[in-house]
């Protein structure tokens, strides 16, 4: 077993600390972002629009802030723009949920004593104040350091060499990981080893400079730094807390039929963009119910397809059953219950075909373990409210 995984993913190299960054990388702050800059800017008469999404990510609250007073050409300085949302941000931070897979990647690190840094542009106070409302988190890192406590921030190597300094160890034997192109960067610079987990949807291919890009932290293997495995993938999966979503079946690209081979039984996405934005997009499965005719087996794809290139987030389940006719228009609800891969692209038709059939193979093994079974009596397929 181990040589067939050191084939298949060769060390990249050996380190013996993880820095993090916080925003972004552990915690999913962009909601909160959006939904406190919508609601300030209309007291200007200004809309926002998220255009600034990509520009923002990554720099100190100051320079963030800049962007956004020069983009919308606010008629107030930069510091009495932060003066005025610094409260509003404050009152929401308890509210900002962990990234999926954050838990998970701290708890793996702690319990192998992997020793771990928490290095964040925004202030110290900031970080504290976010952290203590995580269980456990301000206790796992020993060492924390903000962007108010070096001269210069990310894209300036400063941050990470600090981090570095304070915990001994040597920069080399460093891995970064890292949500944003200034963090990327920075880490680089200070002759570390980078892994990009990218915030902002579609955009991996700018993060050249990593040294590995993953679609989110339930795909990192620490294997491949030398640090010690995550033992929790059962026979090919990944177990995840449960979660649900229904709604009545609608027409999709009619791709999945006609152009796979493959049925799928899509979901309006509509009203579940919050839900949508918590899950990274790949491929999951679980059990889904009909309301006229019983529970099957699925297997399902978020995200946008790249070989599709959709221009939105989709929820497309695969009912692993042979229906006789077409079913559009009745209640379909899911429980999702585990993760096999990241979204990929594929050089060709068939073998995006072949890598859909081997998921069903996949989720239909899994889904027979009681570890996953059990959800099969999930009262929400029976038709109960969340």
């Amino acid at each position: 077993m181990i040589s067939t995984m050191s084939m298949a993913n060769p060390l990249k190299k050996f380190v013996s600390c993880v820095i993090l960054d916080l925003d972004g990388t552990l915690l999913n702050t962009d909601g909160i972002v959006s939904d406190i800059l919508k609601v300030f800017l209309v007291k200007y008469g200004k809309q926002w629009d998220g255009r600034e999404g990509n520009r923002i990510v990554g720099k100190t609250p100051f320079e963030a802030a800049a962007t956004i007073v020069e983009d919308y050409k606010l008629p107030c300085p930069t510091e009495e723009f932060i003066a005025e949302i610094t409260p509003m941000f404050s009152d929401q931070w308890c509210k900002i949920k962990p990234l999926p897979g954050a838990n998970r990647l701290i708890k793996h690190f702690i319990g192998h004593n992997v020793p771990m840094a928490l290095a964040s542009n925004s202030p110290r106070a900031n970080i504290e104040a976010k952290i203590s409302c995580h269980e456990g988190w301000k206790e796992s890192f020993s060492i924390i350091i903000g962007g108010d406590e070096v001269k210069a921030g990310k894209p300036s190597p400063e941050i990470f060499l600090e981090a570095a300094r304070r915990l001994n160890i040597e920069p080399s034997s460093c891995l970064v990981i890292e949500d944003s192109l200034p963090g990327v960067m920075g880490g680089k610079a200070a002759g570390m080893e980078v892994v990009a987990v990218p915030s902002i949807p579609k955009q991996s291919h700018l993060y050249t400079a990593a040294d590995e890009v993953i679609n989110s932290l339930l795909d990192l293997q620490p294997e491949k730094w030398g640090l010690p495995a995550f033992e929790d993938w059962v026979e090919g999966t990944l177990p995840v807390e449960p979660w649900h979503i229904g709604g009545p079946v609608v027409k999709g690209f009619g791709r999945g039929s006609k152009v796979l081979g493959i049925p799928t039984a899509n979901l309006s996405t509509e009203g579940y963009s919050a839900v949508l934005s918590q899950h990274p997009s790949g491929v999951y499965f679980g059990w889904a119910a009909l309301s006229t005719r019983g529970v099957y087996k699925m297997v399902m794809s978020i995200g946008w397809n790249p070989y599709f290139n959709n221009v939105e987030k989709t929820i497309e389940p695969w009912l692993l059953h042979e229906f006789e006719e077409d079913f559009y228009g009745e209640e379909l609800r899911l429980v999702i219950v585990g993760y096999i891969r990241p979204e990929a692209n594929f050089p060709s038709l068939e073998s995006l075909v072949a890598k859909i059939q081997e998921d069903r193979k996949v989720a239909e093994i899994a889904l027979d373990l009681p570890l996953y079974s059990k959800f099969r009596d999930d009262p929400y397929l029976k038709g109960s409210s969340l």
